[in-house]
């Protein structure tokens, strides 16, 4: 997210926060921090764990994916790795609730350390956004609920969003629209949610609490310049973020997600193939877009 953001362009400072390793992993992360200028003042870095990490494995006919996770820092970190309280951010993204020991669980009086932290930004002033794992339905119930209050923003998939609302996102491997159209308004109902995104293969859908909705299809990318889908969610949410900051019409940040999505996919990285957000429209336009 937070390298898709400055690929983007993002005309605000990038912060990190966290705990990672003192290994070869946390410091090729504070690596990443350094050389695409985000800063990592909040990035605790421990010599008595190991840095979480993930292998991904992309079937090269298919294009699914399969991830092996090692928890790590995850496993321990708690609460009190967070500190918000020197920032001067206006959005914080968190992520990810199900894969986290201690977070997952009650904490102290909340319902679950993720509720902790959530509170801690808000008192600090942040507007939180959460960033969900597609694991079994009722453990992403289990773990978003108790969220869902104290949240401003959710950039969700579509089996995400059906497996919160618990509607029917996805019929015979289809997506179907109008029920993801749904479950962003029962989302929206439910909380105080400045903002619901909800994205699909074919497209997505974004409302805002003062009733306006945005609907627009994914970009049409050739199949010769898709290269994999790894971190095409997080180059959505980040076009997302991107515009809500900046106060851009629903539309054009819905646009903007869709046109980051589809640049990633030219490469297998996460975020090496992003452009800058003009680049993006216009590579998006170029391809064209889905009818």
């Amino acid at each position: 997210m937070s390298v898709g953001l400055k690929k983007l362009g993002a005309p605000f400072p990038i912060s990190a926060i966290g705990l990672i390793g003192d290994d070869d992993d946390g410091k090729q992360l504070l690596s990443i921090c350094d050389e695409n200028g985000i800063i990592r003042s909040n990035l605790i870095s421990r010599s008595n764990v190991s840095t979480s990490f993930t292998f991904v494995m992309n079937a090269a006919d298919s294009g699914k994916r399969t991830f092996f996770y090692s928890p790590g820092a995850h496993a321990v970190q708690t609460p009190d790795d967070f500190d918000f309280s020197n920032s001067s951010s206006r959005i914080v993204h968190l992520g990810l609730p199900g894969l986290h020991e201690k977070l997952d669980v009650p904490w102290r009086e909340d319902p679950s350390g993720w509720v902790t932290v959530l509170k801690k930004a808000k008192t600090a002033g942040l507007k939180p956004n959460i960033e969900l794992v597609s694991v079994e339905p009722e453990k992403i119930r289990a773990t978003a609920l108790p969220m869902l209050p104290y949240l401003d923003t959710l950039v969700i998939n579509d089996y995400e969003a059906g497996a919160i609302s618990e509607i029917a996102t996805i019929k015979n491997r289809v997506t179907d629209a109008a029920a993801c159209r749904r479950a962003a308004q029962i989302l929206m109902e439910r909380s105080n949610l400045s903002l619901c995104a909800v994205h699909f293969p074919m497209g997505g859908v974004v409302l805002a609490r003062n009733g306006d909705i945005a609907e627009h299809t994914s970009v049409d990318i050739p199949k010769s310049e898709i290269v994999g889908s790894n971190g095409a969610g997080d180059a959505f949410a980040a076009g997302i973020l991107f515009g809500h900051h900046e106060g851009w019409p629903l539309i054009q940040s819905l646009k903007l997600a869709h046109a980051s999505a589809a640049t990633s996919m030219r490469h297998e990285s996460t975020t090496a193939a992003i452009e800058n957000w003009r680049e993006c429209l216009r590579l998006a336009d170029a391809w064209g877009w889905r009818g």
